[in-house]
């Protein structure tokens, strides 16, 4: 029996190069469907990881922690005492990178000439630049030194609509815990750029003590934000802080704040199966096409091997066997073609050209390919998977010919 089997695997493999042209074509349209299924894939990818980091450091932090009733009413009346000793010491543990503790409140910011809502931020800079906040992306004057620093951090274009400048004075009003206004003067001592213009327009950087003390909140906080080491799974960590905290308190992953972010994942994962799929029902005609022309050249064949005896079982394995041999080829050069053609790219590949359109959804004009081996195993699955099952028509059309009438024809 393995004896049989062997010998009808090597002809089979002699089959598959009679026409070599046809095979190599084959072999090329397979290859190339392959690199096609894995690269966008990978762009996509890359993209999606981008939005999310990009959505991540505006939040900041893959967790935070708020009053119960904070998400719906983002006032300092639902503020937070600083951390106890046992959420200190979950904060201290090996799932946490970082972690600070900020202001967050829903404020008006005026000029001499102008004045526009802003959402103000009370941080200590050192804990922020832990978080994810990239002082590189200062294009002038300076960020906060300390959480005492009384200078005030605002985005490029809020610079240009309150028609202000590095180094002006600006008012900033906000409600305290009694409802009333507190506000204070502060001078511009940073201008920032960020990816996307909303983050320019809207927010603005204060030393923390600073704003406690203009709202007259002691040491409350209006959150603590948790930085993880892997965004993509943030519910451990998310369950090991609120094990530390004491009721009234709310503990939500990144998902949960954003589910728009936690969307884009899901539909991604989607759209990766649903785009292989596509590309290889696209590569299955030729599929079909070559194994049926190569079955049609070859009808006297099948009918002489029928003649001595071969069993349709065997012909069916034997035009299974040239199909998996084709796609184990094609798989090969597809997958080579494709470590080949990202790994130069990860580096970064500069879409500037549409950064506009980039920047509405949320990307930079910067895209890294992101190459998963779980992306390529699933490529290299559907593949095989449907390849074989495309294959099934033309393997049971041959086992279907009598010796003969296969003899009989010309």
């Amino acid at each position: 029996m393995a004896l049989q089997v062997r010998g009808t695997t090597k002809l089979a493999w002699r089959n598959l190069w009679r026409n070599y042209r046809r095979t190599l074509i084959m072999l090329l349209a397979i290859s190339l469907g392959v690199w096609a299924m894995i690269f966008m894939t990978a762009l996509m990818r890359g993209m999606v990881d981008d939005m999310v980091r990009q959505g991540i450091s505006s939040l900041p932090g893959h967790v935070q922690v708020h009053a119960a009733a904070y998400r719906d009413d983002p006032s300092i009346s639902h503020s937070l005492p600083v951390p106890g000793v046992r959420l200190l010491d979950a904060l201290d543990s090996e799932l946490v990178s970082a972690w600070a503790t900020r202001i967050k409140v829903p404020a008006m910011i005026s000029s001499e000439y102008e004045n526009r809502g802003v959402l103000l931020l009370g941080v200590d800079p050192i804990d922020e630049v832990a978080l994810g906040f990239d002082t590189g992306n200062l294009v002038e004057g300076r960020f906060l030194e300390s959480a005492g620093d009384r200078g005030i951090v605002i985005g490029r274009k809020l610079v240009e609509r309150l028609e202000t400048r590095l180094g002006k004075r600006v008012v900033i009003m906000s409600q305290d815990p009694d409802n009333t206004i507190a506000d204070r003067g502060f001078r511009v001592v940073g201008v920032f750029e960020a990816e996307l213009e909303s983050a320019e327009e809207s927010v603005v950087y204060a030393g923390r003590d600073v704003v406690q003390a203009m709202l007259g909140v002691g040491t409350d906080v209006s959150e603590i934000a948790v930085l993880g080491h892997d965004y993509r799974s943030p519910g451990p960590l998310a369950e090991h802080i609120r094990a530390a905290v004491p009721p009234g308190y709310e503990v939500l992953p990144w998902l949960e704040l954003d589910p728009y972010l936690g969307s884009m994942m899901k539909v991604m994962d989607g759209f990766v199966l649903v785009w292989m799929v596509v590309v290889f029902l696209a590569l299955s005609f030729g599929l079909v096409n070559t194994l049926m022309m190569a079955i049609f050249e070859r009808v006297r064949e099948i009918g002489l091997m029928r003649a001595l005896g071969m069993r349709p079982g065997a012909i069916v394995y034997q035009i299974l066997m040239e199909s998996l041999m084709l796609l184990a080829l094609g798989l090969l050069l597809g997958n080579l073609l494709t470590i080949v053609t990202i790994t130069p790219l990860q580096g970064g590949i500069d879409v500037s050209v549409v950064a506009e359109g980039m920047a509405m959804m949320g990307a930079s004009s910067m895209l890294f390919p992101v190459l998963q081996l779980s992306d390529m195993i699933l490529a290299n699955a559907v593949v095989i998977g449907l390849g074989i099952i495309t294959s099934l028509l033309p393997a049971w059309r041959a086992a279907q010919y009598q010796p003969v009438e296969a003899l009989g024809r010309i």
